[in-house]
């Protein structure tokens, strides 16, 4: 059997001493070594956007398998939504190999997630507008730079705390907080909270928010019914409620939906490409499931910026009724009641 050996340089006698072995004959493998065969199949990313990741992470190791076969092994999993021991099968390395490279791989992913989400440049910030302008299919959006929404992840609840976790579409959920430009890329996210915590509430405690991270001055984002209508200490344009009160608040609404949808189409293509892990609850404890949630964002976007284009599924994007926003504002907060008028003036 041809085996390729992957060295650990120890300088004991001054010679390499062989770390492991891998099975070049496994298809898996196979297909990877055969730069002619597409990936997206068997790991749902294209060659070209696996080549993106790996080189993202990159890192310097001496030991261990080498950080591409790590990434492979991690998206595989993603991708299938296999179990440690199944996907062990798959690459013939053994079960504890396959549980330490995923690990390892996600919290790099973790750590490294600015290096593909992340805000656009000032000098960017007016060709996101254009898009949301063109999205809406109203100029009263060209300083729109972002769309804001959650999204909730299915989960097995841990014992402790388990109803937390009990969302008010009743499954368990952690929620994932993300904005995204208008071409669905996603700008910050914000992964963790237990399923039964409102939009609001996660939204409040957010970097983003607290921090008053984006938009900048003289821009705004564009939120659901779920989201306070406010000025500051960040600006988010939420709809008017229904019912409204006449044309002017009607077309705005129509407009504000065409152009705010880009997130849950965000949301679509990312369940979407990862349906084997997101469409069922994740089979890993609690407090890794946002690590692994996290990792998907960072590899949509990655697909996106290498031409990876995924249509969503309709069953994966999130539609169906909102909690909508009760509350009343904060005292750090301004509503933002007029700067809407003021956009919705101009439709």
């Amino acid at each position: 059997m041809f085996t390729i050996c992957i060295f650990v340089f120890f300088f004991q006698a001054r010679r390499p001493l062989a770390y492991c072995q891998l099975n070049i004959n496994v298809p898996i493998i196979r297909l990877w070594l055969d730069v002619e065969r597409e990936l997206s199949p068997e790991f749902r990313l294209s060659r070209k956007a696996m080549h993106a990741v790996q080189r993202l992470l990159r890192r310097s190791q001496d030991h261990g398998w080498g950080h591409e076969l790590e990434v492979l092994v991690y998206v595989y999993w993603l991708a299938h939504g296999l179990s440690y021991r199944v996907t062990a099968s798959v690459f013939h390395i053994p079960r504890s190999t396959v549980h330490r490279m995923v690990h390892k791989v996600a919290q790099l992913i973790w750590k490294n997630l600015h290096r593909a989400i992340t805000f656009p440049l000032p000098a960017d910030l007016d060709n996101v507008a254009s898009g949301f302008e063109l999205l809406s299919g109203s100029p009263a959006f060209n300083r729109a730079v972002g769309a804001i929404d959650g999204s909730h992840i299915r989960i097995k609840p841990p014992s402790i705390d388990r109803l937390d976790y009990l969302n008010y579409k009743g499954f368990y959920s952690i929620i994932m907080q993300a904005v995204c430009d208008s071409e669905g890329k996603f700008l910050d996210i914000f992964v963790g909270y237990p399923g039964s915590v409102h939009d609001t509430r996660v939204l409040k405690n957010s970097p983003l928010y607290v921090n008053r991270t984006y938009p900048p001055p003289g821009y705004f984002l564009l939120g659901d019914g779920g989201y306070p209508c406010l000025e500051r200490p960040i600006c988010l344009i939420a709809p008017y409620k229904e019912p409204v009160a006449g044309r002017v608040e009607r077309r705005f609404n129509f407009h504000h939906s065409k152009a705010r949808s880009v997130v849950e189409r965000a949301f679509g293509m990312m369940k979407t490409r990862w349906r084997a892990t997101l469409f069922k609850a994740l089979e890993v404890k609690a407090t890794f499931a946002p690590v692994v949630t996290a990792s998907c964002a960072f590899l949509h976007n990655i697909c996106l910026e290498n031409g990876d284009q995924l249509e969503p599924d309709e069953d994966a994007q999130d539609h169906g009724p909102n909690q909508d926003f009760q509350g009343i504002p904060d005292a750090n907060e301004m509503p933002g009641n007029a700067a809407r008028d003021r956009v919705a003036n101009l439709i």
